[in-house]
Formats: C-alpha cells, structure tokens, sequence
C-alpha cells in the first residue's frame, strides 16, 4: 500500500476511533448499559460512542506471570513499583467509560455518558531501571454485513513514561502551552512520574504520585494535573478549556485499571469556572490466543523512527522551559506528517539520518524551537 495512503488511513481511523470503530464487545452481544448513571427513566441520555461491531475475544482470568512477579515475597519496594509498570504490558481488550456526575450549570442540559471499547497491545519500549516506557498499538477488525471480521487497522495509541524521583515535570497550561517544572529531591522522594504523550509523541500531561502495594492490588494515584481536552471531548465539546483533574492506575490479578476524576474548566476569570466534574475508567482485561501480528509489524518498523522523535523532543527541553504550539496537534490532524513520515521510514523510503532532518522541520512546524 502506497505510504501516503497508509498514513491518511490510519489517520482517519484515529478521527474515528471515539465515534465508528469501538463498538459492542461482541458481534452478537445486547447493546450494553451503564450500572453506574444517572437515575434511570425516560429522561436519561442515553450512552454515546460506538456504533460498529468487532469480534468476540477471550479473557485471560487467570493471575499471569507479570502479577505473579509482583507479588512474589521480600522484594524490595522499589523493585515491587517496577514491575508493577511493567505489568500494565500485554493485550487486551480496553473498555472506556466516562460520565458526568455533577453539572455547576442551572438548568443544563445532561450530557450523554461515553461509552466504547477496543483492542490493543502495551509495549515495554524501553527500561533502564529508573525510567520505563510503554507504547500502546491499537490493533482493531471491524465485522461487516456479512458476520466476517474485516482486515486489521493499526493504529498507534499513545505513550506513558514513568521516572523513579524525576527532576522535572512537563505540565499543561493550557492553549497549547506546556511549561517544564523543576522539582527537587525532597518533593519526589520515592514517588514516580507518569507523562502521557499524544499519538505523535507530543507532550500532552503529567502527575506524580506513589505505588501502593496490596494482596490484592497495586495501586498508583497522580496529583491534580491539566490535560488538554481529549477526542472523544473536542469532536463534541467547544464550551470548556481543559481538564483538570487526577489518575489511578490500578493492577488486578486479571489486567489493570486507569481512572480519572477531573474537572470541566472554563477559561480563567469566568463566573462560572467548572462546568461539571466527570468520573472515568479505562479498564485494560488481558486477552488470550489473540493476534496481534500487524500491531507488532507496526511496532518493530517504526521503533528507531519514533525513538528519534522522542530524541528530538528531549533536545527541544533540554533547551526550553517553555513550548508553545502554534496549533492543537491532535484537533488539527498535524499529526499527519509524523504518521507518514514514519510509514516511509518503515517502507525503507527515508533514511534514518534524513528521517531525523523531517523530524525536526516537522516539529519547527509546529512553532517548536531547538536554539
């Protein structure tokens, strides 16, 4: 498939993903419901999100090997925080639920709930022990009119970085403003970093916060962060400015759980600051005999490609305390040249020293400076 091509689809299939491709859980299942709503009757919106319907999977129950590792005994706390990060590596099946649980606005209209799922791979891109990052690959199979899956639709989801007593966090300020914020040693002591990047590696938030450590979970919980707004947001929303709000990650014998409670906020000296404070979860079950081998080509033959970007971005705050982009990378679709970049360095169309160089003006593109 010609590159360009390549790019434009799996750029459409991203501005699809909160509204066509996540779907019921399975091709036959009842639509579903929430359990936790607004009180039920006539009057409750009903759940928006997916429409589409992919194929049935299998949960994986059973404890794995990433959870029997975390609580073996007499491992040292450290030790215990890391492998509870890297057991958040592996497939799954990824439910998404998110809904307002107070409304500030007299007389407002309620939101509908979202709701939607996918498929996808985590990743352990790289660990040096102090410093551990894991990419998430959507792999998706749409079922057709005729009960068949169809071809798999890759996708390249997002980043999290976790850093052991980091020395900075890269923070949200709003309007396409993130600053760097120096922390020191007394501040981070025995506490760990999240930074959650875009689907072109792009900052997007960042939190810290400290494992904790049960018999019958792990559990980590960021403090209140800014986030830009997210797609299934933007693409339906214009009347908030950010989230702000924190993060649980939670390990489980069967996957691993991510929760959000934030805050609507509106533009700084509004009479009314907040709209609404929405509740969240992702929940990530882990997925057996399953096939992610287009996930895994993408992955492997685009690594080096998105290691550079990465590369670039750390040159770009090795030198700034300051970025300001000139548009929203994610409702702007200026993602796109990333994406294509990246299918010509996997097709062996760019070479990587003239892959760095692309890198690099398309950033400047953006209004990121590297002096």
């Amino acid at each position: 498939m010609d590159c360009r091509l390549k790019s434009l689809r799996l750029i459409a299939t991203l501005c699809a993903l909160s509204t066509v491709l996540l779907g019921p859980l399975q091709a036959a299942a009842p639509p579903s419901r929430y359990t936790f709503s607004w009180p039920l009757g006539s009057e409750a919106p009903a759940p928006r999100g997916g429409t589409t319907r992919g194929p049935a999977v299998t949960l994986d129950g059973a404890p794995g090997e990433a959870w029997q590792a975390l609580h073996e005994a007499y491992v040292p706390a450290f030790e215990r925080d890391r492998r509870a990060i890297q057991a958040m590596a592996g497939t799954y099946r990824v439910m998404f639920d998110f809904i307002e649980v107070a409304s500030f606005q007299t007389d407002a209209q309620r939101q509908r709930p979202y709701q939607s799922w996918g498929t996808e791979k985590v990743y352990v891109d790289s660990d040096d022990g102090r410093h551990i990052s894991l990419v998430h690959v959507l792999e998706m199979r749409v079922v057709g009119e005729d009960g068949k899956p169809g071809e798999a639709i890759v996708t390249r989801h997002w980043r999290q970085d976790w850093r052991y007593e980091p020395h900075q966090l890269i923070e949200y300020e709003g309007g396409e403003h993130w600053h760097k914020r120096a922390l020191s040693p007394l501040q981070v002591r025995g506490q760990w970093s999240q930074t959650v990047y875009q689907v072109d590696d792009s900052p997007r938030y960042a939190g810290l916060g400290r494992w904790e450590h049960t018999g019958s979970f792990s559990s980590w919980v960021s403090g209140e962060t800014a986030r830009p707004l997210p797609r299934r947001e933007w693409s339906v929303r214009q009347d908030y400015r950010l989230l702000l709000g924190s993060n649980r990650h939670t390990i489980v014998p069967g996957g691993w759980l991510q929760e959000e409670n934030n805050l609507k906020a509106t533009a700084p000296g509004s009479p009314l600051p907040y709209l609404a404070r929405e509740y969240g979860v992702a929940r990530y079950e882990r997925i057996k005999d399953s096939d992610f081998a287009a996930a895994d080509h993408y992955y492997e033959s685009t690594r080096r490609f998105w290691s550079e970007v990465m590369a670039s971005w750390d040159l770009v705050w090795g030198n700034h305390d300051d970025v300001q982009l000139q548009v929203a990378v994610d409702q702007s679709g200026a993602y796109a040249t990333l994406f294509e970049l990246a299918d010509r360095y996997a097709a062996g169309e760019l070479p990587l020293g003239d892959a760095r160089a692309a890198i690099r003006a398309a950033l400047e593109s953006l209004g990121v400076s590297f002096r």
